[in-house]
């Protein structure tokens, strides 16, 4: 019988459930994690990754606000981050959506991974919104599945990957934020492949609703981008991931000069969701290549005018 996941609450800091061997490795994940986050957590991974390998096989449970709660297996190199309270997961994808937490929205969240960005959106601080976590490996899926039962599965799971249209692909890869069904993999997990449009199709979402599409999807952003032309003409924001390692810009650059959406990225020189005409920007928000950055891309007047009063309340905040 496994053992009940170790406690961890960011708001307080406590660690129940863990014993002395565990409360040492959670001291360790912490500082490794504040002194790295100075070069952008370059070789966190590989050290927790190490250091998980002489913990036992368990679950930490991290409650990550009043109403969500969030399950990894404990030194997960990708997650242990987490347990550094002043560490913040993606600044600008949570701006957004607690800046939205009054909009009636639908998250899909494409290569959702264990399902965190699911499990808040669908939290009451964070609106309870409907959340749709789609997540391709069957080495991931069941943690995903964990994360939506342990939230009273109030979001729904896919067992699929997203692409330009409906088939098989081969999925691949060494580390479990980073499979991917890009290229020509010879090896790999088959999985199933759907397009972001086929759930118009399907009727598990109405062309008429208001999302937040998120692609977290590894390489295969702009086939994505193709198999949802329909959801991109509505009220829709797709929030993608641009590669740090990448100096072209591939992703911006396609949604800039092949789509008709708006480009949209967060600047944290100005706090604001600047819309850019050109790529040069990135140029200087790109500091790290070994991390990924989340530009926005929308053709929805309701989201432009949210993003504009986001902005504005930014400005105020700093003066």
């Amino acid at each position: 019988m496994a053992q009940a996941p170790i406690q961890f609450d960011r708001a307080s800091g406590a660690l129940q459930g863990a014993n002395l061997w565990e409360r040492t490795a959670a001291l360790a994940l912490v500082t490794g994690s504040k002194i790295s986050s100075h070069f952008s957590h370059r070789g966190y991974n590989g050290c927790a990754n190490l250091l998980r390998k002489a913990l036992p096989q368990r679950n930490i449970a991290i409650k990550l606000n009043s109403d969500a709660t969030f399950a990894f297996p404990y030194g997960d190199g990708y997650w242990s981050k987490l347990l550094n309270r002043t560490f913040s997961y993606e600044d600008e994808l949570d701006l957004l959506f607690l800046d939205s937490a009054d909009v009636d929205y639908t998250l899909l969240d494409c290569g959702a991974n264990y399902g965190y960005w699911s499990v808040l959106v669908s939290s009451k601080p964070f609106g309870s919104h409907k959340a749709i976590a789609i997540e391709p490996s069957g080495q991931n899926f069941p943690k995903l599945a964990n994360n939506a039962k342990i939230n009273g599965n109030r979001f729904e799971t896919m067992k699929c990957a997203i692409g330009a249209a409906r088939g098989i692909a081969r999925l691949s890869g060494t580390k479990h934020e980073a499979f991917s069904i890009a290229g020509d993999q010879a090896g790999g997990e088959e999985v199933p492949v759907i397009a972001l449009d086929n759930l118009l199709d399907d009727g598990r979402v109405a062309a008429s609703g208001k999302f937040l599409i998120k692609l977290d999807v590894e390489g295969v952003e702009i086939e994505a981008m193709k198999g949802g032309v329909r959801l991109m003409q509505g009220d829709s924001v797709l929030l993608c991931e641009e590669h740090g390692n990448d100096p072209r810009h591939t992703v911006s650059r396609y949604i800039l000069e092949q789509t008709p959406l708006k480009l949209i990225v967060y600047d944290p020189r100005s706090n604001r969701l600047e819309t850019l005409t050109d790529l040069s920007i990135l140029d200087r928000i790109k500091v790290s290549t070994h991390v990924g950055y989340n530009v926005f891309g929308t053709a929805s007047a309701f989201w432009l005018a949210r993003i504009d009063a986001l902005n504005a309340k930014a400005g105020r905040s700093v003066q």
